[in-house]
């Protein structure tokens, strides 16, 4: 368990050196000096570069997470490393294109970020891999005081049927493989809701029942606090006992700061 306790407020940015090296600017230095100057004495980066780190799969490059540690080590910045998992890389989803996320409006688009399905196996595999790639490789160098896993994490609407077989998973063990409990308990006898099959479940996406429909979403929830205990697991097995663990909350916004995100149960995350 990491045991790092900050003695000073940390007031830092999230620094993306790739987005200028991608039009061949190169000024790592003259912006680390800019922002020492500026007070700023920490850095966020790596957690949206996954096609920059690992361009094909199984190739990894560092290159970029090395030239911002090594310049922010040299004018005395700290860095967070992000994982590189709510934003995923083309070839990935040509891979598996059930990667994306499954909403109501219909099956996912490649091209935002953060329209991944967080249960489904195959980003699981790979987001795991390249996880391990990245911390394994930063861990060690000092200027890394620790690690933020993902970002802004939710379930980003997920009704996918890897989503959905899991819910029912976790219904049959809340109520004991009993379906009588589990119509009663909702009231599943209105408008022929009813459900005498395991094997019957209906999809969940449409349902007018709102006592179900806010059981998925606290199941959600759960999943993505779940998500969040599996990757800070995985990056715990490299991280030095004076480099912590953090995440990057995502409030509701509505044009303004609006409140607590209701797609990930902050408390228990």
């Amino acid at each position: 368990m990491s045991r790092y306790e900050a003695d000073h407020i940390l007031f830092g940015a999230a620094y993306y050196d790739e987005y200028l090296m991608m039009k061949g600017i190169d000024r790592v230095d003259e912006d680390m000096r800019m922002m020492k100057e500026a007070g700023l004495n920490v850095i966020r980066i790596a957690e949206s570069t996954w096609s920059t780190c690992e361009p094909q799969p199984g190739a990894f490059d560092f290159t970029y997470v090395d030239r911002a540690l090594d310049a922010a080590q040299r004018v005395g910045i700290d860095v967070i490393v992000g994982t590189p998992t709510y934003a995923v890389p083309s070839w990935l989803v040509k891979i598996d294109p059930s990667v994306l996320a499954v909403t109501p409006n219909g099956e996912g688009k490649y091209g935002a970020r953060q329209i991944m399905d967080i249960v489904n196996a195959t980003y699981r595999f790979y987001g795991e891999r390249v996880i391990r790639k990245l911390i394994s490789h930063v861990a060690d160098h000092p200027a890394v005081i620790g690690y933020q896993v993902d970002n802004e994490t939710k379930y980003y609407d997920s009704v996918s049927n890897d989503m959905q077989r899991l819910f029912v998973k976790y219904l049959r063990e809340k109520f004991h493989g009993d379906l009588n409990e589990l119509n009663h308990h909702f009231g599943l006898d209105y408008w022929s809701n009813r459900i005498d099959s395991w094997e019957d479940f209906p999809d969940v996406t449409a349902t007018i029942n709102e006592s179900l429909g806010g059981e998925f979403d606290k199941f959600r929830r759960d999943q993505v606090r779940a998500f969040l205990q599996w990757q800070a697991d995985i990056v715990r097995e490299y991280a030095h006992d004076d480099q912590f663990i953090t995440h990057n909350f995502d409030f509701e916004w509505r044009g303004y700061s609006y409140g607590v995100q209701p797609a990930v149960d902050h408390f228990k995350a």
